[in-house]
């Protein structure tokens, strides 16, 4: 039988087999006091054991199906994604005998702070508009996570420029609701823009990604591979 550090390295290449564009993992207990818990005056994990294999799925703006939000089912990206840690999940339990389930999207319903955990599983950086750039595809990756019961090894977040460093402020500049207009990121802004789609549409919304589809971003400086 492997150590749980080679299964999770197999569970994380069985996650692209499956689907997913980029996966990692980090160690459940990382996430209890993540940067964006602290902010929320929240608990950032329900567990402090186990590990978080993130699944990051690209949402080619070619194909704005997958974003289309509908009331009580999400978005057909979203969808896909639960779909994906789902079969992720039991592969992991009939293959190797190990606990996993698929962790609920919203943080009301006992998910995490996934850009949070992307971040700290290597996958991507974030960047000034508040979403995770990740190599190759910039920050137009949608993220779910799997819990399984193994031990993960934690590590310290690579250091080095922002990946915004340079860049004159496209996706600030195309912003709708001034969310930017601080110098920071607000939150309440941006959710006050969703809230009115949801409250004026009907069907499936087609919400906001200006900042978005704004960023030039595509690539930036590799991050450490799972070793």
């Amino acid at each position: 039988m492997p150590d749980d550090r080679e299964m999770i390295k197999t569970a994380l290449r069985r996650a692209l087999t499956l689907g997913t564009d980029v996966a990692g993992a980090v160690p459940a207990a990382r996430l209890i006091d993540c940067p964006s818990a602290v902010a929320d005056g929240a608990r950032g994990s329900q567990t402090d054991r186990g590990t978080y294999l993130i699944l990051g799925l690209y949402h080619d703006p070619k194909d704005p199906e997958l974003d289309l939000w509908e009331e009580g089912r999400g978005t057909p990206g979203d969808r896909l994604l639960a779909r994906i840690g789902r079969d992720l999940a039991r592969w992991l339990e009939e293959t190797y005998g190990v606990r996993a389930r698929v962790i609920p999207y919203r943080l009301q319903d006992g998910g995490i702070y996934l850009k949070d955990a992307a971040c700290m599983a290597e996958i991507g950086r974030m960047g000034r508009n508040n979403l995770v750039l990740v190599p190759g595809y910039g920050p137009r990756v949608r993220f779910r996570a799997v819990w399984a019961d193994l031990e993960a090894p934690g590590r310290d977040l690579p250091e080095g420029d922002l990946p915004c460093a340079g860049c004159e402020g496209s996706c600030t500049r195309a912003c709708p609701m001034d969310a930017f207009s601080t110098g920071r990121y607000s939150r309440d802004r941006c959710m006050a823009r969703m809230d009115a789609d949801k409250t004026a549409g009907r069907g499936r919304i087609d919400h906001c990604r200006a900042c978005e589809l704004a960023c030039p971003e595509r690539g930036i400086r590799p991050v450490r591979p799972l070793r």
